[in-house]
């Protein structure tokens, strides 16, 4: 179990340094004056914001995980998979994020939230094999504390598939929604 969690969570953090490595300047030729790199530096702006999202959503996925494993006990080839589908895909974030970071198209909102909608439903989905029956989890867990945690892993990706059908009314109307996760969670 401990090798499964250090690999897990070394494919979290390299998925977060990843995204780091979109935030460059566009080439410029030769010196610039502070007042040049000023603009430089401001008009990438959507790569700021596209590093930070996907940052707080990486980050979201890791809590969510961690919290999970904390209540699972065994693990099988099964969850192995699960897991590994997961971590597959949250190690493709820092591609849609470079994507979005470059224009917030409808496309680019709507691949962006399809990517974190199937990294959260592989999140729900390993949760809901762990918890079938008590499987890998702790026999004491009631089916309350269960439901919780399912509907607790489900608002993400009920969120980002929300925000898919948002985008073609308007994307930015899609990007703001998102912010929907953080606060639904705090209540769940």
């Amino acid at each position: 179990m401990e090798r499964l969690l250090f690999f897990s969570d070394a494919v979290f953090a390299i998925a977060i340094t990843l995204l780091a490595l979109e935030l460059r300047l566009p080439s410029l030729d030769g010196s610039l004056t502070n007042d040049q790199l000023l603009q430089a530096l401001l008009a990438i702006w959507p790569k700021y914001f596209s590093y930070a999202l996907s940052f707080f959503v990486i980050g979201a996925f890791w809590m969510g995980h961690h919290r999970k494993f904390r209540f699972i006990l065994r693990y099988d080839t099964n969850l192995i998979l699960l897991n590994i589908f997961l971590l597959m895909w949250v190690a493709f974030i820092p591609f849609p994020t470079a994507i979005i970071g470059e224009t917030e198209n409808r496309t680019a909102v709507i691949f962006y939230a399809l990517v974190m909608a199937l990294a959260g439903l592989l999140n729900a989905a390993l949760w809901v094999y762990a918890s079938h029956n008590n499987r890998l989890i702790e026999s004491g867990f009631t089916p309350q504390q269960k439901r919780r945690e399912t509907i607790r892993a489900l608002i993400v990706p009920g969120v980002f598939l929300l925000s898919m059908g948002l985008a073609f009314i308007q994307p930015v109307i899609a990007i703001y929604s998102w912010l929907l996760i953080a606060i639904v969670l705090r209540f769940v």
